[in-house]
């Protein structure tokens, strides 16, 4: 039987620190410019007016500007911002400012199961439009034709077993049929409370400190996609 994967990308697909040292710090400091210049589009001031409302009903978009950088410095998994960071990034990226990083081991993983049959998907608490972005410009060429679909947090948080559920549904397969890789073990957790098969990626590069035992809370473990037997 041919498995679906789904797939984090932060610390599993993709270092943690270049979304950490690259990508978070270039949208922050575009923010405010972004916000003067694009506030009044639509799509840029959908989310504008929700990251409003959750802030208290914010009405300047200066402030606002301030706000979200604070978020950014907070790390928060806020759907607006990862919308609105998306946009940004493709400033970036279409300049060449980056490239998205990839480990040396994932594209060639991702090729091959894709050669084998296997459907790919992406989850991750970064917009749909910036995964695509991450994976049509990443370091190892355009990626995105391997990918049948992409999954953000409009789906639900990445901790919570009904959004695996959701996933699951919109893929159109029996969760027991998927698998989930992550380095996140609270979101492996979740997605074994939702009947997916799941693997911890703990990279080195990422995790210094070995997870093993209890720590893995029983999921699989690896340290490259090369190790992974669909």
């Amino acid at each position: 039987m041919k498995r679906a994967i789904l797939t984090d990308i932060e610390g599993t697909t993709s270092s943690i620190a270049f979304v950490r040292d690259v990508l978070f710090p270039y949208a922050r400091a575009q923010l405010p410019r972004f916000i003067a210049e694009h506030g009044q589009e639509p799509d840029v001031r959908r989310w504008l007016d929700a990251a409003a409302v959750d802030a208290g009903s914010v009405c300047m978009d200066s402030v606002l500007a301030e706000v979200l950088q604070g978020w950014i410095d907070q790390d928060r998994k806020h759907t607006a911002l990862k919308a609105l960071q998306g946009m940004i990034w493709v400033q970036g990226y279409a300049e060449g400012d980056y490239r998205a990083h990839m480990y040396p081991d994932s594209a060639p993983a991702l090729r091959r199961w894709h050669e084998d049959g296997h459907a790919l998907y992406v989850y991750s608490s970064g917009s749909v439009a910036a995964q695509q972005l991450f994976f049509g410009h990443s370091q190892a060429g355009d990626l995105r034709a391997l990918i049948s679909g992409w999954f953000d947090t409009e789906m639900g948080g990445k901790r919570e077993a009904a959004s695996y559920v959701r996933i699951a549904q919109a893929i159109g397969r029996p969760a027991q049929e998927i698998v989930f890789l992550s380095d996140v073990v609270e979101e492996l957790d979740a997605a074994r409370e939702a009947g997916m098969d799941t693997v911890l990626l703990d990279r080195r590069e990422d995790y210094p400190e070995p997870r093993l035992g209890d720590a893995t809370n029983g999921h699989a473990r690896i340290e490259r996609f090369d190790q992974i037997t669909p």
